[in-house]
């Protein structure tokens, strides 16, 4: 192991090569790293024709992270897990047909580190079936500069799969918090431990260099032997990040004990939202979730999305409610997530396992609800959260936990573009329209089938500030309104698609729409699939 500056790692890297770099969304970037590469190919065009890739977005959405890379000539190719982070340039980049954009499932490609560490031919899997990452529809590709097939469709046993090849990693940009003099690498001050030890196995394994970002050096064995995630055998060379910056926590926080367990914060420091268009959907999801775990034998496993499902868990926190168990996929069990610029961090977690952990957990089902986010959804009830206009978002776990997870809730507004709504006394109030319609007549990036979940069992729920829907035999269906709203006026005439009502059509509970705690759970039980219905 060598310690040597951010600018000397920079010069390491050949052209060509292929570089894989850790991180997800806010937390764990070697922003150093990063930094310096992006200096030396502004100041000297080196290096060039770089492949990168990642399995979470990584970066602050504007200019740090993955968002370092996004030069014309600096890249060719990416593949990535999610595209959220990594700002603006790197949108216009796919969108410019400027590199070849690819987007694959985040805990397919955090498996696939694995496989490459493992001198596996890659991962097998059902995640990505009827998605747009199926070779049938666009084989993750997200332009029309990215050529090459990435993924191939198989069968084993009469029934169909995806196979996903594992490739030669030349370069993995990694991070911890200190490193010892032999390159042994601890994490006790990171929110995550992430991909870092099968990325550093992955690239050693490959022929393959090895660059650590860290805090500080220490004395051989003077690290908690626990803390330890990366042996120094791994390790070529240590950077330690001499802008304090650059080593956050998270895009947010210089540091914040309690997301790795040196503090507890106390409850009483948690202070309630303002109810919002935000907290009304966030509320009628929550009761998907207290109504699961009223019944449930055992602790509901819940996971949140970024954005608007991240504030489920401040809405359980505020009613008190504590039968279910938060995990994010980036590793944090229990506790509370955090939203952006912290997202991927938790608040008081139980237990922290790496993200490849986190995805064999999930894709064998042990979801009991996931909380989503939507961007577009159409009739057949599938939803588009990966590519829409010129906004490059990827999909990252979401194809994992859609087609995994044992009840699904999307969390949106039924209009965007300027929708204000007015509540408080148990009733809502649309006080401006939306411009533009979210429920579309067909959507225009397949990130989730609808009809294809629901014939694997799975519950899938649609919750709007006025509405939710649910999936009934292949067809989103209208099953409740809120008080104060007209179904045809501000509910069906907001929508260009052709949906179902439920015959049985029920009002959501008053209770969402005033200022107090709901103090769920509430007595009215969901509604089930046998209800009738009828076309609209």
């Amino acid at each position: 192991m060598q310690i040597i500056s951010a600018a000397q790692a920079a010069c390491l890297i050949q052209d060509g090569w292929t570089i894989a770099s850790a991180g997800f969304v806010g937390a764990g970037h070697p922003e150093a790293l990063s930094r310096a590469i992006e200096s030396r190919f502004l100041d000297t065009g080196a290096p060039r024709n770089l492949t990168l890739v990642y399995a979470a977005g990584q970066g602050d959405r504007a200019v740090r992270g993955a968002a370092r890379f996004a030069y014309e000539g600096l890249l060719k190719r990416v593949i990535g897990g999610h595209y959220l982070g990594t700002g603006p340039r790197m949108a216009q980049l796919v969108n410019d047909n400027k590199v070849e954009a690819y987007n694959l499932p985040q805990g397919v490609i955090a498996h696939l580190y694995r496989a490459i560490a493992g001198a596996k031919p890659g991962v097998i899997t059902k995640i990505g079936l009827n998605t747009f990452i199926d070779p049938r529809q666009d084989g993750g590709r997200l332009n029309a500069a990215a050529r090459e097939s990435l993924v191939e469709l198989i069968q084993l046993r009469g029934e169909d799969y995806l196979f996903y090849p594992a490739f030669p990693l030349h370069c993995a940009l990694i991070r911890a918090t200190s490193a010892d003099e032999d390159g042994n690498l601890s994490m006790q001050e990171e929110a995550l431990t992430q991909d870092v030890l099968a990325l550093a196995q992955a690239a050693r394994n490959s022929g393959g260099v090895v660059i650590a970002q860290v805090k500080r050096i220490v004395p051989k064995h003077s690290a908690p032997l626990s803390q330890v995630k990366v042996p120094g055998i791994l390790v070529d060379y240590v950077v330690v990040a001499e802008d304090p910056t650059d080593h956050w926590m998270t895009y947010g926080e210089e540091h914040n004990p309690a997301y790795c367990g040196d503090r507890i914060e106390p409850l009483h420091e948690f202070k309630p939202e303002p109810l919002s268009l935000r907290k009304i959907i966030q509320r009628r999801a929550f009761l998907e979730l207290s109504r699961l775990a009223a019944g449930a034998p055992r602790m509901t496993v819940v996971n949140v999305g970024t954005g608007m499902p991240a504030g489920v868990g401040k809405i359980a926190r505020e009613e008190g409610f504590s039968r279910f168990t938060m995990t994010i996929e980036s590793g944090p069990i229990g506790g509370t997530p955090m939203e952006a610029p912290s997202f991927g961090a938790a608040l008081n977690p139980e237990c922290i396992v790496s993200h490849a952990d986190q995805f064999d957990f999930y894709d064998g089902g042990g979801i009991d609800i996931s909380f989503l986010g939507l961007a577009e959804v159409d009739g057949a009830g599938n939803v588009n959260v990966s590519k829409f206009g010129s906004k490059v978002a990827g999909v990252g776990g979401f194809v994992n936990i859609t087609q995994s997870a044992r009840h699904l809730v999307f969390m949106g507004a039924l209009t965007a573009d300027g929708l204000e709504v007015a509540s408080g006394d148990g009733s809502l109030t649309i006080v401006k329209e939306g411009a533009v319609h979210k429920f579309v007549e067909r959507v225009g990036h397949l990130s989730f089938n609808g009809p294809y979940t629901e014939s694997l069992g799975i519950a899938v729920r649609y919750v709007t500030e006025r509405a939710v829907f649910e999936m009934r035999e292949g067809r989103l269906t209208l099953i409740e309104v809120a008080p104060g709203i007209e179904v045809e006026r501000d509910v069906l005439g907001r929508m260009a698609t052709r949906v179902r009502v439920a015959d049985q059509l029920r009002q959501m509970d008053e209770r969402i729409f005033r200022h107090p705690p709901m103090a769920a759970p509430a007595s009215q039980p969901p509604a089930t699939n046998q209800q009738g219905s009828h076309e609209h």
